[in-house]
């Protein structure tokens, strides 16, 4: 959605490629904060530190493909949250 932001987040079994479909989207991986319009991908390794922020007004699609040996939702280490989840 418009100004929303995912989780600061890293996933000790998967990594993971977003494909950007429509919109602009801020991806964060670690301390390198890139900027990735529609239609280009970017690469999220296993244990990076990463978020995906739409600092727009536009509506942003993405698909997220994961990789690794355990693609488990409860992968998840939380960092920073709005969203208060842990």
């Amino acid at each position: 959605n418009p100004d929303g932001v995912l989780s600061l987040q890293s996933h000790m079994h998967r990594s993971e490629h977003w494909i950007v479909v429509e919109g602009e989207a801020e991806v964060t991986i670690n301390d390198l904060v890139s900027i990735i319009k529609s239609n280009h991908s970017i690469y999220i390794p296993r244990k990076a530190k990463h978020r995906i922020a739409n600092r727009s007004k536009q509506t942003l699609v993405i698909i997220e493909i994961w990789f690794g040996d355990n693609l488990d939702e409860d992968d998840i280490i939380r960092y920073e949250d709005i969203y208060n989840r842990s």
